[in-house]
């Protein structure tokens, strides 16, 4: 019970803290392995990586895009089955086999004319924390690493994997003011 106290705590004071900084966001940036999926990976017999991607976090990408949010991939990974299920998305910026970060995440905002400030990036393990320096808002899935939920901006209530995305897109579209309509109107193009 503590515990769960704790939880509610730190998610509710990072969020309340977070909060212009989610209205403002230009760019966000989610890690893949333990974000967008559980962090397990399946390989078949002929060597092909399967991934589980949960299809609510492909809805709040889509939403997000639809409301002037860009939604980039930055992975150490590199399987196909991300770069797969991009595409499927529409996500134009996706970086897999990056083996530094933060460079990476540098130069895209410098490609796309973002500021670190405009920047939110979602991570779980220990090569995310490497990012923090040039983000606006670091975000940790509950399952992350301590020494990254600790550090972390805010800690959202949902696992990777398990819709913790599309609980952070609902967020940032709460604050935009966007999602009443939503809720109010409901949502008329593919479900991803």
């Amino acid at each position: 019970m503590i515990q769960q106290l704790h939880r509610f705590w730190r998610h509710a004071s990072g969020y309340r803290r977070c909060r212009a900084q989610l209205g403002a966001l230009q760019l966000l940036v989610l890690d893949v392995d333990g974000v967008l999926t559980d962090g397990g990976l399946w390989t078949t017999e002929s060597g092909e990586v399967i991934k589980r991607f949960d299809v609510r976090d492909g809805l709040g990408i889509r939403l997000l895009q639809q409301a002037g949010v860009e939604v980039a991939w930055l992975s150490g990974g590199k399987s196909g089955a991300t770069e797969q299920r991009a595409r499927y998305l529409g996500i134009r910026h996706v970086l897999t086999g990056v083996k530094d970060k933060p460079a990476a995440l540098t130069a895209l905002q410098a490609s796309l004319g973002m500021a670190a400030a405009g920047t939110a990036f979602v991570g779980d393990d220990l090569n995310d924390l490497a990012v923090r320096p040039a983000v606006g808002l670091l975000i940790a899935t509950a399952d992350a690493v301590s020494p990254l939920r600790r550090r972390a901006d805010w800690v959202l209530d949902r696992n990777g994997g398990d819709g913790a995305v599309r609980r952070l897109a609902d967020e940032i579209l709460r604050v935009r003011g966007d999602w009443r309509r939503l809720a109010d109107q409901g949502w008329r193009d593919r479900n991803d």
